[in-house]
Order: C-alpha cells, then structure tokens, then sequence
C-alpha cells in the first residue's frame, strides 16, 4: 500500500522521534514573502522562522519560486510543510512548518503581488545567487534583460528587484507602510548593493517612489552559512522510511547554521535574537572572519588534500598532520590578524569550524572546493598573508597552501585535465610550461597581476621555499610547517 503524503491532515500520526512544529499552524499569519526559496532557505531562513513562530505568529512565510513550478507544485499537496534533515553523527529529522504559501510567480504573478502588497507582509527576505540581482559593479545593470523587460511592464515583472519595486509601490498607493527587504546571499554588502539596485530601478519608474523608498525602507545586511548538499533519490528514500509517509522536498544541511543580521527594520521583525540569529552593526566584521577562518582553511584543505590523493574534507581532517596543519593555521596564523566583532568568539567559532570539517555526514569534495582558486584565493589567504606580514610574523604555513594551488594547476594541465576557473587558458599555460624549477613556476604564477597583484621579493622567496617542499612531497611539507 502507498504510504500516505506528508500534510497537516497526516502530521500527527508521524512516529515521535520526528520533531515537529511547536505550534498551531492554523494560527499563524502571513509576515514574510521570500523570493527564491530553494534547499538553501528551507533548510536555513525557514528554520529560524520555525522556530520564532513558537514565539509570535505573525512570522510564517509564503514562498516564492520566480521561475520554475517543481517546489509549488512539490510542497502544495503537503500544505507546505517538508522535512529537514540535519546530518550529524546522529541523523534527526524535523518537519518544518513556517511555510504557509507556496507560489511560483512566473505564472502566479497577481496572486505574489498581492501578497507583496499585504500589509500583514513586514519582511521580504531574498536566496536569489548572485546573478539575480542583476548588478553591474555597485549598481544596476540596466542592460539586463530582465531589468529592460521589467522596466517596460513593471506590473508583469519577472526580477527580484522587480518584484521588490512593485510590491513597494503597491504599498505606498494604498498608504501602507513599506516592508525591510533583507538579503540572505553571500554577497559582500549585500543589503547595501540591494537598497542600491532597488533605488535605481524604481528612479527610472518614478522619482518620487525611489524617494519614499529611500526614506522609508530598510535593507539589513546579513551573513548566513551552513553546508546544504542537494535533496537526491538517497535523502528522499531514508525520509520516507523514518516517517512511514511520502514526502516530495525533503531537504539536509549540517548540524551547525550560522545567520547575522544587521538589527535594521523599518516595520518590526520576528524575536530573531531568541531564536539563535546574532543581531549585528558589523556585518563586515563576521564576513572576514568566515572569509579567512573558514573559507581559507578549506581552500587549504582541498589543494594540500588533493595532493595527498584524499576526496573530500572529512577525509582530510582524518590525515592527522593536515589536521594538525589546519588547526595551527587558524589559530597561530588567521586568528591573529582578525579583530573580532561583539558576539563573536573567536576560539569558539574556529572549534566549531574544526568539527564541521570533520563531520563525515558531509561528503564535501575537495575538487570542487578547489574550483575556481584564481578568484577565491586573494580574498581567502591572499589578504591574510598581506596582514601577516605587515605585521611581522611568519607567513610559511600561510605560503604552502598558494603553492599547492600552483602545483594543483601545474598537475591538472599537464594531464590534460581543464581547470574550473574563470582564468582556466591562462593558467593552463602556464601549468604546462613548469618544469619543477620552483623559481621559474612561481614567478609565472606571481605574474599574473589580477591574483598576486605587485608581489615582492620576500613573498616570492617565501612561496618558492613552500613550492620546493612540496615537490619534495606533502606529508614532508606538512611535518616542516608542523616545526615552525
């Protein structure tokens, strides 16, 4: 017999072991509309709203997909809700309930300008990746399809900006007080470059609409981080079988969720200090310090990894001196040059990001870590070693993981293998011309100005020095930084 559709009607009788909403859904009202609702904000932005909605009820959320169908018309059947795996040495599962609409506004778009228009809505949060906000530089980008198209027929629109822009003239018309526009994307400044954006289009619709906006508006910054692997057949098939009943969306992330939000909102806001968001003026401040003492570590995990023949982080981190390596390189050498903001306990964070690494739940690959190392390494490691040696300290653990992206590229070209990397040909020549003169390869790679910029003397011995030791072989290289 086919097991029952998750839903409000088949919520109760789940197996107790799955958690579930602490509250009534029926009395919840519709506060948020969130444009993109992917894995990502289900298994994040949604989870704190879960959670604040014991609190308050005046927070759940109506989803929006801008484009495609596949989640409305997954989750519409299950009255919105889904389960969240979270992947730890101790699987648990919990059905998600702040979900109360589900739209695709692609061919619903009355009934998402309708709801953008509520004045019930107060906070319209956004997952749209980077390229959905249509930016060229710090604004814009007026050449945009999209942005042309929705310029021309603001009532049909089809951006998120669009969408932002006709919801606040909606609510200005009527009188209504504006809402926050918060952005949930890793995009540096994120609520600055948004508020920016939105004022640019809606100067070009009307000039005293962007006033208002400006005035009345709000567009926090923020920072959200947590590894969410994408739903497959597996994820699908274990949730079915924990909770006896069929779910069509489930989706999983780690054990650990971060989200700091910039505590200004023009229209009130959920208790997100009660529910585990920290509440922030220096967005920037954990910005670099995620940068550097996470995404640093992992571009160094992945270049020394796969040169040690290893797959993925968590097989990394059970090589005891890469291990060992990356716990001194965030203590002694990142830590150090990060002047941590107010909530932010730097001994803390860097054990928690150790525990993460190792989590073997998560099968982050190391080569796909790897891509794009070009663009990732100035702001990862780059900008640390700048800091480190402005400051006089030793920078030979910081120098072996940029040479083992010059051995990684060297490696790869010369196997014919193409590289992941917006400047794939350029370092590909240059990957095939090393012959294993240290001196030689590294001043090929430190030639390339849009990575390095003007690198000196010193930094070039010192790079050199990490690339001849690696070529000796990395476990050798990794037992010399261990002694400095």
């Amino acid at each position: 017999m086919n097991a029952p559709r998750l839903s409000d009607a088949t919520l109760a009788a789940l197996p107790p072991a799955i958690a579930r909403p602490a509250y009534d859904r029926a009395a919840t009202r519709i506060g948020v509309v969130h444009l993109g609702a992917g894995a990502f904000h289900r298994a994040h932005q949604a989870v704190y709203l879960d959670d604040a909605l014991a609190l308050d009820p005046d927070w759940a959320v109506c989803a929006v997909s801008l484009r495609h169908p596949d989640l409305r018309d997954a989750l519409r059947p299950q009255d919105g809700l889904y389960t969240l795996a979270i992947l730890g040495d101790t699987p648990r599962l919990r059905v998600i309930g702040a979900l109360r609409e589900v739209l695709c506004a692609r061919d619903q778009t009355a009934a998402v300008l309708a709801r953008l228009a509520d004045p019930a809505v107060r906070l319209v949060t956004l997952t749209v990746t980077e390229k959905g906000y249509c930016l060229a530089g710090d604004g814009l980008d007026l050449a945009h399809p999209d942005i042309a198209h929705d310029l021309a027929a603001p009532d049909a629109p089809v951006s998120a900006i669009g969408h932002i822009v006709a919801g606040l003239a909606r609510r200005r018309a009527a009188g209504h007080a504006p809402y926050t526009v918060l952005s949930c994307d890793n995009l540096a400044d994120n609520g600055t470059r948004l508020r920016r954006a939105t004022l640019d289009f809606a100067q070009r619709l009307d000039p005293a609409l962007a006033r208002w906006i400006e005035a009345e508006a709000a567009f926090p910054r923020s920072m959200v981080d947590s590894i969410t692997p994408a739903s497959d057949d597996a994820l699908r098939g274990r949730v079915a079988q924990a909770l006896d009943a069929h779910d069509a969306w489930p989706v999983q992330r780690e054990p650990y969720a971060q989200w700091v939000v910039e505590d200004r909102f023009c229209n009130g806001r959920p208790p997100l200090e009660r529910v585990g968001v920290t509440l922030s003026d220096d967005i920037a401040g954990f910005d670099r310090a995620k940068l550097r003492l996470l995404n640093g570590p992992h571009s160094a995990l992945a270049y020394l990894g796969l040169l040690l023949g290893l797959e993925t982080v968590a097989d990394a981190m059970r090589h005891p001196g890469l291990a060992r390596y990356a716990e001194r390189l965030m203590r002694e050498d990142i830590a150090p040059t990060l002047d941590a903001p107010a909530g932010l306990d730097l001994d803390a964070y860097i054990a928690a990001i150790l525990e993460r690494f190792r989590n073997p739940a998560i099968a982050h690959r190391l080569a796909q870590i790897a891509w794009d190392g070009s663009q990732k390494l100035p702001v990862r490691l780059l900008g640390t070693l700048r800091d480190a040696r402005a400051a006089g300290r030793p920078i030979d653990r910081l120098c072996l993981p940029i040479a083992a992206w010059m051995q990684f590229v060297r490696r790869q070209a010369q196997a014919g293998v193409a590289l992941a990397d917006p400047m794939a040909e350029a370092l590909a020549r240059i990957g095939r011309a090393a012959t294993g003169d240290a001196q030689a390869d590294v001043a090929r790679f430190l030639a390339l100005a849009e990575v390095f910029g003007r690198a000196d003397a010193g930094l070039a011995s010192a790079l050199v020095e990490a690339y001849r030791r690696l070529d000796a072989g990395p476990d050798a290289a990794l037992a010399a930084a261990a002694r400095v």
